[in-house]
């Protein structure tokens, strides 16, 4: 045993949820008991070169049927975003809608989340970087619907502040909604999906890359990785014919 070994990821108490949008990493994914459920959002789709969002979600569907998988509207018109909520919401029922916190006027989409909430649809909430909006979220969701509040914990980090105070508090905030989950989102590496647990959130979406690392990385013995991070040294030293 060497010097030190974190706790293996299915040992950690908040869920681990895959985030991507390439058709063979979600299906892989999701076949893995580790992951427990799915986000993918339309940047992560456009880079994944997907042109019709309509035919990748139903096909997506046709295999993702048990665990919760959050898919997002595009428009930023309230009156389209409700329209393609309700249509997105009737494809499967584990299926979360992902509404955006604003618009790109920073028009608050709360009126709408209140709105779907009521209508029984399963929302997910999502580019939440402020207690503030935490707390709108909140007051909108009903406490007999299921919800995700998406907290960019990681985008919080890149400003230079520590999110693990927002998100604890954030989980006070909630705590009057049984069926609301904590999300962190943004991840950036392995040890955010660590802080994600240790602050008490419910969920943490990784990305699909950081989500194979982690698979192979997590709890790893130190001193193993020190002996083969020398070996890569070595390796390379050698293959490169560096001579002096």
């Amino acid at each position: 045993m060497g010097i030190c070994q974190m706790t293996p990821l299915h040992s950690l108490p908040v869920h681990i949820y895959a985030d991507g949008a390439d058709k063979k990493g979600i299906l892989d994914l999701y076949a893995n008991p580790l992951i427990k459920g799915l986000t993918t959002n339309p940047t992560l789709m456009r880079k994944a070169g997907i042109a019709d969002y309509e035919a990748f979600a139903r096909d997506i569907l046709e295999t993702v049927r048990t665990k919760p998988i959050s898919l997002e509207v595009f428009s930023d018109e309230f009156p389209e975003m409700k329209r393609q909520a309700l249509k997105i919401k009737s494809w499967q029922e584990n299926v979360y809608v992902k509404i955006p916190i604003t618009n790109t006027r920073r028009e608050s989409s709360l009126p709408l989340v209140k709105e779907l909430a009521a209508e029984g649809v399963k929302l997910n909430v999502t580019a939440i970087l402020t207690l503030d909006q935490v707390r709108g979220t909140a007051a909108a969701l009903s406490p007999s619907v299921p919800a995700v509040v998406s907290v960019f914990a990681g985008r919080i980090a890149d400003t230079g502040v520590d999110p693990a105070p927002i998100m604890r508090e954030s989980l006070q905030i909630l705590k009057d909604l049984p069926k609301a989950e904590l999300l962190w989102a943004s991840v950036r590496e392995i040890l955010n999906i660590y802080q994600a647990s240790q602050t008490g959130t419910h969920i943490v979406t990784v990305p699909h890359d950081i989500l194979n690392k982690a698979l192979k990385m997590s709890g790893m013995d130190l001193a193993d990785l020190s002996l083969d991070t020398v070996k890569m040294f070595a390796n390379d030293a050698a293959a490169a014919g560096y001579k002096l």
